[in-house]
């Protein structure tokens, strides 16, 4: 297996400024060397600040970034991980008051609903539409999306930083 296998991004798209060390600390500790990030103002939320970078190291190092810094307070934050081939790849999306949601992505970045989960919708759901719409929103994380959308706006402009896992 080579040592690079996965890659993918961190956003962290809001922090109190006062974390950013400690966020840098545990990206770092996941990522298997001490990192620098550049921070920015969050222009969307008075006193944060944001940053991403794109990542590379052993499959799996996105859960371990996303483990790294979920619960945190205050936080609000993504971590993608590349499908690879024979892979699936991933995505985790955290906000102080949702907490953390995973999804499974393909190829193309799409998050994929597991069978057994839209059968679960369907049987929940049952001739239901509305609650069918409710199940299916809950299983893409429609929430933590629309909760994140506005601080990814602020992005558009944030240079990236690659970071790579010696070992």
């Amino acid at each position: 297996m080579a040592a690079h296998a996965a890659r993918g991004v961190l956003y962290v798209h809001s922090s109190p400024g006062a974390l950013c060390p400690h966020i840098e600390w545990a990206a770092g500790r996941a990522i298997g060397r001490a990192v620098n990030f550049t921070w920015e103002a969050q222009p969307v939320l008075k006193g944060a600040q944001r940053t991403e970078f794109y990542w590379d190291g052993p499959q799996g190092t996105g859960a371990a970034i996303a483990s790294a810094l979920r619960g945190w307070e205050h936080l609000r934050f993504e971590v993608t991980e590349d499908a690879g081939l024979g892979t699936d790849g991933g995505r985790w999306m955290h906000t102080p008051d949702l907490g953390i949601f995973f999804a499974q992505t393909d190829t193309a970045g799409n998050m994929v609903i597991p069978e057994d989960r839209v059968r679960y919708a369907m049987e929940i759901a049952g001739a239901n539409a509305i609650e069918l719409h409710r199940e299916l929103r809950l299983a893409l994380g429609q929430a933590w999306d629309d909760e994140l959308e506005v601080f990814r706006h602020a992005s558009d402009t944030t240079s990236v930083v690659w970071l790579h896992k010696v070992g």
